[in-house]
Order: C-alpha cells, then sequence, then structure tokens
C-alpha cells in the first residue's frame, strides 16, 4: 500500500489516506511526544502558582522571602505580610527569631510591625497600615536570638500605596 498525500475538508486534517482509501495512523513517534507536550502544559496550568509579587531579599546570614495579601496596598487598610526566613548557607528555615518589617516615606511618617512566629517552620507575620498614599520605602530587619545584633538587607525596596477608598464606597 502506497501512501498518498494528505487530504482536508474544510481546513480539518482529515490524516493520511493510503492509495486504497482506508485511512492509515500516525506512528505513536509523532504521537506520544505531542501527548507528552500538551500533559506538560495541563499539569502546569494545574499547579500551584507562585505569585509574582514576593519580594526578595537577602543578609550574609539571611534570606527572606516576603508577600502581601495586597498588592498594591491601599492608604488606612491592614496589609498582612507573610515573611519566610531562610538560612542563607543551608537554606533551612529559621525558627523562633526575632524581627520587623518598617516603612518610611517621603514626609518621614515611619510604621512597623513585629515578627509573629508559625504556625509554619520560618514564617513569620506582620501587618502594616499605610496612613498616607506614595511611595514608601521598606525593609525587614531580623536576628535569630535575642542574643544576636539585628541584621538588615542593604537596599530598601518601594511600595506604592493607593489613595484610600472613600467612606462608603468600594473604589477609591
Amino acid at each position: 500500500m502506497k501512501v498518498g498525500r494528505q487530504t482536508t475538508d474544510g481546513g480539518r486534517q482529515l490524516g493520511r489516506r493510503t492509495t486504497d482509501g482506508s485511512r492509515r495512523r500516525l506512528p505513536s513517534v509523532v504521537c506520544r511526544p505531542m501527548l507528552m507536550f500538551w500533559a506538560a502544559i495541563f499539569v502546569s496550568a494545574c499547579g500551584p502558582s507562585l505569585s509574582n509579587a514576593d519580594m526578595r531579599a537577602w543578609t550574609p546570614e539571611f534570606e527572606f522571602r516576603i508577600a502581601s495579601d495586597v498588592v498594591p496596598p491601599q492608604a488606612l487598610e491592614q496589609i498582612h505580610y507573610t515573611i519566610t526566613v531562610r538560612d542563607n548557607k543551608t537554606h533551612e528555615p529559621i525558627a523562633n527569631g526575632q524581627g520587623r518589617i518598617f516603612a518610611t516615606n517621603a514626609d518621614g511618617h515611619s510604621i512597623n510591625d513585629g515578627f509573629k512566629y508559625g504556625p509554619e517552620v520560618g514564617v513569620y507575620h506582620a501587618t502594616l497600615m499605610f496612613i498616607t498614599a506614595g511611595d514608601w520605602a521598606m525593609n525587614v530587619q531580623f536576628r535569630r536570638d535575642s542574643t544576636k545584633a539585628l541584621q538588615k538587607p542593604d537596599n530598601d525596596w518601594r511600595q506604592t500605596v493607593l489613595v484610600a477608598a472613600e467612606p462608603g464606597s468600594s473604589k477609591p
């Protein structure tokens, strides 16, 4: 049986037809990689998503991953921060440490909150309320215990805070 040319019907591919008119299946060498490609796309789409808004920072001893529940935040609303702290060399989570998150705006107003530990290992929680809209310089400080000095990443990050919503409205 000789393989003829591929035929189409209204733009839809019917597959390869043999000279006697019967249809020939595509070899598994072609189908298997295509099936694996689409399976990988499906699995990655259904997997856990990572937040692109997470902030990362480092000191010589610690690695920080800082995430907030609202991005960008609005003024006069409480924003919950989740801070994951790991040892920079071993990448092990740091349990029962002490730290704080803080922010300062261009007018010199400062806010801060101490870390509350848990329940996950190496994860700390803090809450900030920005009092004005605009850009805020933010950073964290952390230490393993009270006998160590607080360590702070070298560079602050900038957080833009939106104008507060009017009372009784759902939009700023």
